[in-house]
């Protein structure tokens, strides 16, 4: 197995960023990570989705968990293997919100992930982390 994990403090409304991070559709208007993305369906447990990062192939997934507000999970098989990728976010008080993002991958193809993708993945943590912080501040400045 390999992980991968990030974690940021950024400023923010909880409500603003979930509905920012849950909105996969616009994924790619925000994410520098992010070429295309999609979802089939609600953003609830058991829906399939696809996105493609830039440099990488696309890849379908599908949402394993939701914790409204406060957490997502979804898997993606992989040759002989799976990629799991979770993420929390967590209000602090003072408009200030922990975000943890964790990618784990399981199976042969593991090391070369890791060589491929690995350091790719972990830059572009913090600067979706960065752009989300962006994003949310922009959508409240929207709504006010």
């Amino acid at each position: 197995m390999y992980r991968i994990t990030d974690e940021t403090v950024i400023d923010g409304d909880l409500a603003t960023v979930w509905s920012v991070v849950t909105d996969v559709d616009n994924w790619r208007a925000w994410d520098p990570h992010e070429e295309d993305a999609r979802i089939d369906g609600e953003f609830a447990a058991g829906a399939t989705g696809w996105s493609k990062p830039h440099g990488a192939p696309g890849a379908t997934w599908t949402i394993t968990d939701v914790v409204e507000g406060r957490s997502w999970a979804s898997q993606c098989a992989l040759p002989g293997g799976r990629l799991v990728g979770e993420n929390t976010f967590e209000a602090l008080g003072d408009g200030r919100i922990r975000c943890v993002k964790s990618v784990h991958v399981y199976g042969p193809l593991v090391p070369l992930f890791r060589l491929y993708f690995g350091r790719r993945i972990r830059r572009d943590m913090s600067r979706t982390f960065a752009a989300l912080e962006r994003e949310a501040a922009r959508r409240a400045a929207t709504a006010a």
